[in-house]
């Protein structure tokens, strides 16, 4: 019979299983800076940078420095990337109660009020590039998928410079760059280095020339003349660069007039190639764009809720139709129909259309 004394409880040995998870207070995401207008960056450690096309289920793979983006265009489509991360730093611990209560009323307008800032993106993107490599990777890399790689917090934080400048040190590469940033032109060195030893394209995001419909729907984007000089700036540095309009806004820039004036004054920037492609309204666009419709359109917003009633992709006929129209525009202003970015990054299960007009 054991000795019942030795059954006595006392501090429990360190060997003994933990019945339940430690209760230790989690490391709260690091708050880097904080805007006037009210939005915050905060530090976030990735685990990885580079987003391969099984992630994306895209063709290319993906590096966006940022999440989440202070230009607050009304019908970007990652706001759905935005969330995902939100949600998941709440249930790693690392957003308390309060600012998840705060960013999940804020809805899809949290996108850009909360930038997450890939602070350790050199040290991770190290280990990507390796694993990259090591694949015999010739698939494309492209930034600003998911976040404008320019927006106003990269005169601050550089990780856009910082990831153009490693891949500056390797050979072969095909790298794809969209932004509405004259922010870009900053790098035109580091860009010049990329473009002698890989491929590179970039592509100015611009939709309109209407400076009054610019503003209304793109909250604190780059004015449309600013974009242009951009662009023509990278053309006359010797850069392949190109004029990306997506989306196109049914009912708002998608007339002929909206259209010509913008491929028009692509032209006059020295554009060499043009993609245009239809809105895509997701749930978390739907929740930010289409108000900003029924305040301004009210009858154009009518018109979205009963074509977009059963998908997030613009009706078939009006895609194909749309996509006439451009062609024949590029075949007026001069510009390749079959080429640049929508063949060049052609994703490998959908249409490029409806993967850049995201």
């Amino acid at each position: 019979m054991p000795d019942v004394r030795a059954l006595r409880l006392g501090p429990l040995p360190m060997t003994q299983l933990p019945l339940v998870a430690s209760e230790s207070s989690p490391v709260p995401l690091e708050v880097l800076d904080e805007r006037l207008r009210g939005t915050t960056f905060v530090a976030l450690a990735p685990r990885s940078v580079l987003n391969s096309p099984a992630q994306t289920g895209t063709g290319w793979w993906s590096l966006n420095p940022y999440v989440g983006c202070e230009f607050g265009c009304t019908y970007c489509y990652a706001r759905y990337a935005h969330r995902y991360v939100v949600e998941r730093a709440h249930d790693q611990g690392r957003l308390s109660p309060a600012d998840f209560s705060e960013l999940k009323a804020k809805g899809a307008e949290a996108f850009e009020r909360r930038i997450f800032v890939k602070e350790t993106l050199a040290e991770v993107l190290e280990r990507d590039l390796a694993r990259f490599f090591k694949r015999g990777n010739q698939t494309p890399i492209v930034f600003g998928t998911a976040t404008d790689p320019y927006q106003p917090a990269e005169r601050r934080f550089r990780l856009t410079r910082t990831a153009l400048e490693r891949l500056a040190r390797c050979e072969g590469l095909s790298v794809g760059i969209i932004t509405k940033s004259p922010l870009v032109t900053r790098d035109l060195d580091v860009l010049k280095r990329i473009a002698e030893r890989s491929d590179l394209e970039i592509c100015v995001s611009l939709i309109t020339v209407d400076t009054a419909l610019i503003r209304a729907v793109e909250v604190r984007s780059p004015l449309p003349a600013v974009r242009l000089r951009a662009l023509e700036k990278l053309v006359a540095a010797g850069l392949n660069a190109g004029l990306i309009v997506a989306p196109v806004l049914p009912g708002l820039t998608d007339d002929l007039a909206h259209l010509t004036a913008l491929v028009q004054a692509a032209k006059d920037a020295g554009a060499r190639f043009l993609y245009a492609g239809p809105l895509r309204l997701y749930a978390g666009v739907r929740e930010r764009f289409l108000p900003v419709l029924e305040a301004r359109f009210p009858s154009l917003a009518r018109r979205y809720k009963r074509a977009y009633a059963r998908s997030h992709s613009a009706p078939g006929e009006y895609a194909v139709a749309l996509r006439r129209r451009i062609e024949r525009l590029e075949r007026q202003f001069g510009f390749p129909v079959n080429d640049g970015m929508r063949d060049r990054y052609r994703p490998r299960r959908r249409p490029l259309q409806t993967a850049l007009s995201l």
